[in-house]
């Protein structure tokens, strides 16, 4: 197959996308159709052993594990004890309680695996107090859109799950590599608060006057979040249980704190588990289809034609780099985090491998610049979770104008990321020798 016949295909795939179709659709009917053009009708004698070797894999059923364990924690009331801690730590700091929209998302983060979850649940707990505080709209909705994208970067993270097994390389190892990185990415979010507080203050009202001794008490409702954490990282590299099993053991460590609460009911089970079948599913279906396509693909030699292509180009490692960067900015724009992994790894992870780049290293750029797309407009699923749970209704200008900031910063992080891969890798390199 020629480089111009991929074009052709992607640019219809794109085109098909743009005007409205579902995305799982959408590659079901590229794998079918281009295969049945390839080789006809025996290419349905593959499907079928495929996509029932994808559901049975392993490494996915910690997916749902993980968006109950979400679920759980949302729906206890952690989250907000969690939120009103971090404030009376966070919130003396120069730009006060926009760090502890930071802080919470990515301590929330660590625990539920999805960006989504982590904008939401921080941003219907902050929103009320930023507004009583007369905080910048702009700021403050920024900070949420941003702080939310932390929840696929640091571990355990679904799209970090996701990668692990498009690419076929270690969970363990992507979650260890993503702290480093997870907890830089999160310190910038606070410094260019504190230099926007510098800049421009915007909030009137006086930060909390409590005592150390009522600080130090209120650091007890951190202690679930920093459980389960351990259970997850902890069960991994000790060798004790497989990602999967962790997830498991951290659902039932969440589940009894959820006990101890006085939430554990049948009632309150049923909304966690309808709505975690409702993610699984959804995100279940579009691996499914990306298997689907990737028959063909494979079958097709479309991923050989390209890294023929891409080696053919002279391009340097540094260059293929800045050059997918480009390509997963404009990418992001038009597609959700989920879609753009699936239709891209496949065909990205064999074509830097061949450029003697790390996977493990390149599935933390690929999670990084997913986390771009969540804010940046038309169609930053974070800028409509955060625009979603604001009461007062307001344009939803002020949100894309408070994100963009981060945006930057994020894009200078994977610029520093390129030229430092020691910043992803050092961590996981050190553990294993």
């Amino acid at each position: 197959m020629s480089i111009a016949d991929i074009a052709i295909g992607f640019t219809v795939m794109m085109g098909l996308l743009l005007i409205g179709f579902p995305v799982a659709i959408v590659m079901v009917a590229m794998g079918v159709v281009g295969g049945m053009l390839l080789y006809g009708p025996v290419l349905m004698e593959s499907m079928g052993p495929v996509l029932w070797g994808v559901q049975n894999e392993n490494v996915l059923t910690a997916i749902p594990l993980f968006i109950l364990l979400g679920e759980l924690l949302l729906r206890s009331g952690i989250a907000d004890r969690m939120y009103g801690t971090l404030a009376l730590w966070l919130g003396r700091l120069p730009g006060g309680l926009l760090h502890t929209n930071i802080g919470c998302c990515a301590l929330f983060a660590a625990t539920s695996g999805s960006s989504v979850a982590t904008a939401a649940t921080v941003g219907t707990v902050a929103l009320p107090s930023l507004n009583e505080r007369n905080y910048s709209s702009s700021r403050a909705l920024g900070s949420l859109a941003a702080g939310g994208t932390l929840g696929i970067l640091i571990p355990p993270s679904v799209n970090l799950l996701v990668y692990g097994s498009l690419a076929n390389v270690s969970v363990g190892q992507l979650f260890i590599a993503g702290i480093v990185p997870g907890i830089l990415l999160t310190l910038s979010f606070m410094v260019l608060i504190a230099l926007q507080h510098y800049w421009r203050p915007d909030d009137v009202s006086q930060p909390l006057q409590v005592s150390r001794a009522e600080r130090i008490h209120a650091l007890r409702h951190l202690i679930p979040p920093a459980v389960v954490f351990l259970i997850i990282m902890g069960s991994i590299y000790m060798g004790i249980a497989t990602p999967t099993e962790s997830a498991a053991l951290a659902v039932v460590a969440a589940l009894l704190f959820v006990w101890r609460e006085g939430r554990l009911n049948l009632a309150f089970l049923d909304v966690c588990f309808r709505q975690t079948a409702k993610t699984t599913g959804m995100i279940l279906l579009i691996i499914a289809a990306a298997f689907t396509l990737n028959v063909t693909l494979a079958l097709g030699g479309i991923t050989n034609a390209m890294s023929t292509w891409v080696d053919g180009l002279g391009l340097s490692a540094t260059n293929l780099l800045f050059a997918l960067m480009l390509f997963y900015l404009i990418l992001g724009m038009f597609m959700d985090v989920l879609s753009m992994q699936v239709l891209t790894i496949p065909i990205a992870v064999p074509i830097v491998m061949a450029a003697g780049i790390d996977p493990i290293w390149f599935g933390i750029f690929v999670v990084l610049m997913s986390e771009l797309g969540m804010i940046t407009p038309p169609v930053g699923m974070n800028l409509y979770v955060v625009q979603g749970v604001r009461s007062d209704k307001g344009p939803f200008m002020d949100v894309i104008v408070g994100a963009l900031p981060y945006a930057a910063i994020m894009l200078l992080f994977a610029t520093l990321l390129i030229f430092l891969p020691g910043i992803a890798m050092w961590l996981p390199s050190s553990l294993a020798g």
